[in-house]
């Protein structure tokens, strides 16, 4: 094979995202002596198969290549690529500095070239990560201007976005959306490259997330979903993962969104370094609606081991825990001092990030009995709402004053807050947070003396969190409705209010179940003898290692001989989320490390001259972050750490068993599906718990 046939080969399997095969035809090329072309395939493709440190050496070696040959001009595009991909894969700003400046530096004594529209497009997204708004405007308007008359569509469309986004934190709201919508027909129609297209999308989707508006979000996700397949490269299906895991925490059911997050997780692992706690965070979130409160501790932690905060989740968490001192101490905190790190996916800029920790604060306070911070949070709420229309930042609002009204004892306030709230999330698609809107309605009612309004209340908001997947607060609304004089007539997986007899017994493969006067014979199947377990003992919690040493005998509750039914990946002891046996950080990614920690110290010394105090600070936030990483990295003596998660991976394992089990047990018997899905908790514990008003006894 010629050099010049292995390069075309090379890019016909790039372009059609081979991404191994031509990492492997590259590798044949380089031993007749390495040329540029051949380094920005290798980049290209290294980066399509999740080498990310791979495809950063490759541009590295551009740049020192270009250099050689004195084409200031290649190797300033070089740079710029580095500090593009560096921005948005790691969050680390010094770098990135560091690398335009390198860039600009190469092109001062050049007119007008391609790669000057690229310094504007990078050092507008460094800028808006960073929260400085003025220069994010005056850099977009410099992309778009460079852009278009030196014809560089990517900077055209990435500093329009930018200057849309900025023009909504700007408060002009609906011009802003309209600029959006415009790119969005733009990315539709192919005429954008597919990393920048990829790029785009999440940022118009974060746009509609940041301002609470589901519908326009769950447009904009469906479609950055249809585009990516045979699209989408790099970290971009792991971000659109991330996106249609939150759709799913609106609108559910809970366990589809907490496998998106998982998912998300996973592929993502490659990309992400301190932003990897985005969809960490987001899974902690799920799990924390779900009432799985051990593994959202789990992702939340995990997300603080990577500098990333984990609020308000983190604080919500603590609340269901019943620690509600500690609850408001970390909101408070949090709104004192917000997470301002450099992301693009929801920049530090504005009242908007403020929003949902005074949503959060709302609920702290009132359930501490704190009228003056929960009304303050309302009115907080308000004004947001007011500067930036969207219904779902309006019902935060109207819920947080009607939780200040029922501290007050403003019955008639109050019910007309939840009511409205209630309304608003019911037209926007959002049931969890309609039923626990439904929940202070509840309370009203009831502290008014309607005992029947109060229990149509809870009944409903019951109802709306089994079928959501909050079981946790299922609960809650089981126990107001117990405690009511005289309960709303129920039905639960259509068992009535009496005890009945049922069966879940196994005869060799076959397994029989009857309930609610169905009876059906199926295959049976792991999940089911996880079921089976879990229905010996009613209310009794059992961890995943115990169920998997039951249905593998012989095997230790250590899980050290467990082999999981899904893919190796889990949070760590170190609450790294990764796959099993691996390295945290590889020698290729240790060694980028250290030439990062030294980019870093630079731009701190850079700095340090210029008398920028602020940068100074984001700069040795990022240092502290590398430095963490690299202790992270390394064990006792010097060795490379390794994941672990054995238990991770168990629990995982074990939920997908009765998932998929369930979802083939609804084919024949949705009465018990339905029954199970209200009934049984999983997680790291797994647990089966009576309905105490219609109790079933199994026959097993």
């Amino acid at each position: 094979m010629t050099d010049e046939t292995g390069l075309l080969e090379a890019r016909a399997a790039t372009e059609r995202g081979e991404w191994s095969r031509a990492v492997e035809l590259l590798d044949i090329v380089d031993r007749g002596g390495v040329s540029a072309e051949a380094l920005e395939l290798r980049a290209q493709a290294q980066y399509g198969g999740g080498d990310f440190e791979g495809s950063i050496a490759a541009w590295e070696a551009l740049y020192a290549f270009r250099l050689a040959e004195h084409d200031d001009v290649d190797a300033a595009r070089a740079a710029l690529m580095l500090a593009m991909f560096l921005m948005i894969d790691t969050g680390l700003m010094a770098p990135v500095r560091g690398w335009i400046r390198r860039a600009e530096r190469l092109l001062e004594q050049h007119p007008d070239t391609p790669p000057h529209a690229l310094v504007a497009t990078v050092r507008t997204y460094e800028r808006f990560m960073c929260g400085d708004l003025d220069a994010a405007r005056e850099q977009s308007a410099l992309a778009i201007e460079l852009g278009t008359r030196l014809g560089v569509p990517a900077a055209v469309v990435i500093g329009r976005v930018a200057a849309a986004r900025l023009t909504i934190f700007e408060g002009r709201v609906d011009e802003g959306l309209d600029q959006l919508e415009e790119i969005s027909s733009l990315l539709m129609s192919g005429e954008v490259d597919p990393l920048t297209s990829g790029m785009m999308y999440c940022e118009l989707i974060c746009a509609a997330r940041g301002l609470a508006l589901h519908e326009r979000a769950v447009q904009w996700t469906d479609l950055m979903e249809r585009w990516r397949h045979g699209a989408a490269f790099g970290g971009v299906n792991g971000r659109c993962r991330v996106h249609r895991a939150e759709m799913y925490r609106i609108s559910g059911p809970c366990d589809r969104a907490e496998e998106e997050a998982l998912l998300a997780c996973e592929e993502l692992r490659p990309w992400m370094r301190r932003e990897f706690g985005w969809p960490l965070v987001e899974l902690g979130n799920i799990r924390l609606r779900k009432g799985d409160l051990e593994g959202a501790e789990e992702a939340f932690l995990a997300a603080h081991e990577r500098a990333w905060s984990a609020q308000p989740g983190l604080a919500l968490l603590r609340l269901a825990q019943g620690d509600v001192a500690t609850a408001a101490a970390l909101i408070d905190e949090e709104i004192a001092h917000p997470f301002d790190l450099p992301w693009k996916e929801r920049p530090p800029l504005g009242d908007l990030r403020l929003a949902p920790l005074f949503a959060a604060q709302a609920e702290i306070a009132a359930a501490a009995g704190d009228v003056e911070t929960t009304a303050r949070a309302a009115e907080r709420l308000g004004r947001i709402a007011d500067t930036y229309p969207s219904a779902s930042l309006r019902a935060d609002a109207l819920l947080a004053s009607a939780r200040a009204a029922l501290l007050r004892g403003d019955l008639a306030s109050c019910k007309s807050d939840a009511t409205g709230a209630v309304t608003l999330w019911a037209d926007i698609g959002a049931p969890y947070e309609a039923a626990v809107a439904r929940t202070v309605l509840a309370e009203a009612r009831s502290h008014d003396g309607n005992s029947e309004g109060a229990r149509m209340e809870w009944s409903a908001a019951r109802a709306a969190f089994a079928e959501f997947g909050a079981n946790g607060w299922a609960d809650r609304c089981e126990l107001a409705l117990a405690a009511s004089n005289a309960p709303a007539s129920r039905v639960v997986g259509g068992v009535g209010d009496r005890g009945v007899e049922a069966h879940f017994h196994r005869d060799g493969d076959i397994r029989v179940i009857e309930l609610g006067g169905s009876r059906v014979t199926v295959h049976d199947m792991k999940g089911l003898r996880y079921l089976e377990r879990l229905l010996a003992e009613p209310g009794r919690e059992f961890h995943v290692l115990e169920l998997v040493a039951a249905e593998q005998p012989g095997r230790g509750t250590d899980g050290t001989s467990f082999a999981s039914d899904a893919a190796d990946v889990g949070i760590d002891d170190d609450g790294a989320l990764g796959a099993a046996g691996l390295p945290v950080l590889d020698d290729h990614a240790r060694e980028a490390y250290r030439r990062r920690l030294a980019e870093v110290d630079d731009d701190i010394d850079d700095a340090m001259r210029m008398n920028d105090p602020a940068r100074r600070a984001l700069a040795e936030r990022d240092r502290e972050y590398l430095i963490m990483e690299l202790q992270r990295a390394v064990g006792l003596g010097g060795t490379a750490r390794m994941t672990g998660g054995n238990a991770e991976r168990a629990r995982t394992a074990v939920t997908r068993s009765i998932r998929y089990a369930l979802a083939r047990l609804a084919e024949q018997h949705p009465i018990a599906t339905a029954h199970f899905a209200q009934r049984v908790r999983t997680g790291t514990y797994c647990s089966y718990h009576p309905d105490p008003l219609a109790p079933v006894a199994w026959r097993l």
